[in-house]
């Protein structure tokens, strides 16, 4: 059974910084894209931060220069630090996969639960 399961949310005022982890489980972790996407409310699910299973990354216009993904194949953990934070950062951040389980061989997505991010002005 895939799990994705995100934490380091919380409140923090603008101008401060976070780090959020997503430990993973039941993925081939190593062949797997990981991406981070921003839920802001009454708005559509956004990426904001991809990192491939070779390590490329892509940002957010919104997000570039603040925020910095990375992953740990050792660990099956991607994390996201962000820095600068502005009240417009304020949503739930959902850890996303894109590819293998070690049950199944179907490249397909995997998603976690979320966690919320506020951020004060």
């Amino acid at each position: 059974q895939v799990q994705l399961v995100e934490s380091g949310g919380g409140m923090v005022q603008a101008g401060g910084s976070l780090r959020l982890s997503c430990a993973t489980s039941g993925l081939v972790f190593i062949s797997n894209d990981m991406a981070w996407y921003r839920q802001a409310p009454g708005v559509q699910r956004e990426l904001i931060a991809l990192i491939t299973s070779s390590f490329n990354t892509n940002y957010a216009a919104s997000v570039e220069g603040r925020f910095t993904i990375s992953r740990s194949n050792a660990k099956n953990t991607v994390y996201l630090q962000m820095n600068s934070l502005k009240p417009e950062d304020t949503g739930a951040y959902y850890c996303h996969a894109f590819g293998r389980s070690s049950s199944d061989a179907r490249v397909t997505d995997y998603w976690g639960q979320g966690t919320q991010v506020t951020v004060s002005s």
